[in-house]
Parts: C-alpha cells; sequence; structure tokens
C-alpha cells in the first residue's frame, strides 16, 4: 500500500482499531497507524495533511 490506496488504508485502519472514532484522531497518530500496517510501504514524508484527511474521510464512511 502506498498513501495514495486512501480506501484501502482506510478498510485496514478500520479493521485495526474498531474502537477507535475517526472523527476524533490526530493526525500524528492517523500517520504512525498508517506506517504501522502491515502491507503498507511508502515513504513516511510522502504524506501531507491532504492525503491524511482523504483517509480520515474514507476511515469515517467505512466506520459508519
Amino acid at each position: 500500500m502506498k498513501w495514495t490506496d486512501t480506501q484501502r488504508i482506510a478498510e485496514e485502519l478500520n479493521d485495526a482499531f474498531p474502537d477507535i472514532d475517526p472523527k476524533t484522531i490526530r493526525f500524528t497518530d492517523l500517520h504512525r497507524w498508517v506506517m504501522e500496517l502491515d502491507g503498507f510501504d511508502d515513504a513516511p514524508d510522502r504524506s501531507s495533511e491532504k492525503i491524511l484527511e482523504a483517509i480520515q474521510a474514507a476511515w469515517i464512511e467505512e466506520a459508519d
């Protein structure tokens, strides 16, 4: 997975953190959690606030 795989990342985060409300997460935590996902293979500095927002939005949709 790469940072641009926002939907897949959101699905993986939803499975990994079922008790977390994605509306309340900090981007620092989100960044770390994405980096720790199995199968994630991208450079930490390739993310941006825009990408993290897209991941968070997809995760919110996934959690609903």
